[in-house]
């Protein structure tokens, strides 16, 4: 459902607030800059990465758009790596492992490998595998009860989806 991103930004403001760095990496989304992105961008102990290209379930490239999904996994990896960063999140990665981008068991695996890990890392994105679910230690799911895109059709909206 709706709000994913939006939730894990909240996990983003707090994390800040306590002193510390985060790491957002996004994979699908880009293209266009949200309002949350430009609030945060504001903060010096958060870095901001777009690195889709927009909604790649409607591409025209799969072979760039997986490119583009193994570039943002290498720099998502360098940031889960670097103990500087409290938070990471992998904003829609789990839509770039749906779309078979990216195995999942790629994620566990470098998740295991690295030993007392002291930093956080959030998935976000609709349909996360069950290998994530299970290996995660905390998962939510969002569940849209109404929303005027689908009711009504109205679109997108500036300062509600953007």
């Amino acid at each position: 459902g709706k709000g994913k991103t939006t939730a894990s930004l909240g996990m983003a403001l707090r994390t800040i607030g306590h002193g510390h760095k985060v790491a957002i990496i996004q994979f699908i989304k880009g293209g266009w800059n949200t309002g949350e992105e430009k609030a945060l961008k504001n903060f010096s102990n958060i870095t901001w990465h777009s690195l889709g290209e927009g909604f790649t379930w409607e591409t025209q490239n799969r072979i760039r758009d997986e490119k583009l999904v193994k570039e943002a996994w290498q720099l998502a990896k360098d940031y889960i790596k670097d103990e500087s960063y409290k938070l990471i999140i992998l904003d829609e990665i789990n839509i770039a492992t749906k779309l078979g981008y990216l195995a999942p068991e790629e994620i566990i695996t470098f998740l295991k490998s690295l030993n007392n890990r002291k930093n956080h890392i959030v998935l976000t994105g609709r349909g996360a595998s069950d290998s994530i679910i299970n290996y995660a230690d905390l998962v939510t799911e969002m569940k849209l009860i109404r929303h005027p895109f689908k009711e009504q059709g109205i679109k997108a909206q500036k300062c509600i989806e953007f």
